[in-house]
């Protein structure tokens, strides 16, 4: 973590008090601002990290309160879907939490709501998502036996 703050625009993935304390902290070293995503845990999966839905909008007011880290948004990794538009329902409940922290915390200043991979992102983008990521779309599958 200490060599991505301040070396990219975004970091995605802050799972955690801890993590935005360490980041905030190597910030302030900098003399800079950092912008992060808060990372939500929408399904629930112990082998995923991640805010629960229900700690993020604390989450997100404790970010708030930290001069040297920028909240500009949430998001996720959904369950696998077994089936087509399986994720419908969490991506529908991640819209909703970032339409209610955005306007009870950040006067709807936030901008990103990411969400959706190569095999689901039609469906984020219908649920507002701004921000997809489809490397298996672009690069094809990954080849795990090396």
């Amino acid at each position: 973590m200490k060599y991505l703050v301040g070396a990219v625009e975004l970091i995605h993935s802050v799972d955690s008090p801890e993590l935005m304390d360490a980041i905030s902290r190597r910030a302030v070293s900098l003399g800079i601002v950092q912008d992060v995503l808060l990372e939500v845990n929408i399904g629930g999966e112990a082998a995923k990290s991640g805010f629960a839905p229900q700690e993020v909008e604390n989450a997100a007011a404790q970010a708030k309160e930290m001069d040297h880290v920028r909240v500009r948004g949430l998001m996720t990794i959904p369950p696998v879907a077994a089936e087509p538009h399986g994720n419908l329902a969490y991506f529908e409940k991640m819209r909703w939490l970032y339409v209610d922290i955005n306007a009870k915390i950040y006067d709807n200043k936030m901008e990103y709501l990411s969400m959706g991979m190569s095999g689901d992102f039609a469906d984020a983008i219908r649920c507002g998502s701004n921000m997809i990521r489809v490397g298996t779309a672009i690069f094809g599958a990954r080849d795990y036996t090396k």
